[in-house]
């Protein structure tokens, strides 16, 4: 049977997390449908130690193309190997994430081979009666969660939030196949040129990538306290995030927004001021490692997820954790 394919991201450094975490909800569609899982890996100087880590955390077949005009990525470039690959072997189900790769390559491959896609999405699952994937993803603003379908055409193809699973582990004993696809003049993209790639120096760390967050809420009342956010976040060496409430309130930019209609964020530590845990929000951290909330209302829905719950004035509390950390840094 047509076996459920992911799309693995490579970097100069090797393979992307999001890479396994696609494996983990891919392993548990092919197990639903009862077939094997596969990944297409595209890159340049891709490292077998790699290929052979993405078997050991759940492929059985992975597709590689690795030549020099895919050290880089471009749309057409990888859509020319994809494509081709898609319709010779014909996969049922093909997940990416919803990165910068996932969101510009998979809107391109789904109309070439005359496919659906289901972006952004943050569940999902096979139908029983029918094995069509269910794709569920924020609508409207993420004030309600729509389940979207593919019926009538195959691949069914989805992006995935990045952060929104855990990766899975791995099993030294696990086997699998590598398969090499041979180089082809197609794959050189003659209208893109790649000069150079830079870093944005300077700027803040992604949400998504970082290991600490410290987010507020309208619980801190007005712009001028969300300092207190600012620097809690900084003495703890991590990265400011804000509630929806807080960013349509100006309070902070949407790049900061988490929950399903921002970022999904699954870092070590996230710590919620003033948030009262809407389900969106809620959403967007479930896959935090630990969670401390501080709020003054004993029943606000983030103090069920939270480890640990400080029920109090945010304004007597903060500044308290502020002197606490700055004692220890002074010993």
């Amino acid at each position: 049977m047509a076996e459920v394919w992911t799309l693995s991201e490579c970097s100069f450094h090797g393979l992307k997390d999001v890479s396994y975490e696609l494996l983990a909800r891919g392993r548990a569609l092919a197990d639903e449908l009862g077939v094997l899982l596969g990944t297409v890996v595209l890159g340049h100087r891709i490292q077998g130690e790699d290929l052979q880590s993405l078997i050991e955390h759940g492929c059985d077949v992975v597709y590689v193309a690795d030549d020099q005009s895919l050290a880089n990525f471009t749309c057409e470039s990888y859509a020319n190997v994809l494509v081709p690959l898609i319709q010779e072997k014909g996969p049922q189900v093909m997940i990416a994430a919803a990165t910068t790769t996932g969101r510009t390559l998979m809107p391109y491959v789904a109309v070439k081979v005359h496919a659906g896609l289901t972006a952004d999405c943050t569940e999902l699952a096979i139908e029983k009666e029918t094995k069509n994937l269910l794709q569920t993803r924020p609508a409207i603003g993420g004030n309600i969660m729509a389940t979207i379908k593919s019926p009538d055409h195959r691949p069914q193809m989805s992006t995935i939030r990045p952060r929104s699973t855990k990766k899975p582990l791995p099993d030294a004993k696990r086997t699998g196949t590598v398969v090499r696809i041979a180089s082809s003049p197609t794959w050189k993209n003659e209208q893109v040129q790649v000069l150079g790639l830079r870093s944005l120096e300077g700027q803040s760390a992604s949400i998504e990538e970082a290991d600490i967050v410290v987010s507020g809420g309208k619980g801190l009342k007005k712009r001028d306290n969300f300092s207190l956010i600012e620097d809690l976040a900084k003495a703890f060496d991590g990265e400011v995030g804000a509630s929806r409430d807080a960013v349509d309130r100006g309070w902070a930019a949407y790049p900061h927004q988490v929950g399903l209609s921002g970022k999904t964020i699954s870092p070590r530590l996230y710590v919620a001021v003033g948030i009262s845990g809407a389900i969106q929000h809620l959403a967007g951290i479930k896959t935090a490692k630990c969670i401390v909330a501080i709020n003054h209302d004993e029943h606000a829905n983030i103090l069920n997820l939270a480890d640990f719950a400080l029920v109090g004035d945010l304004f007597a509390i903060l500044p308290e954790i502020q002197k606490r950390l700055q004692e220890r840094s002074r010993v």
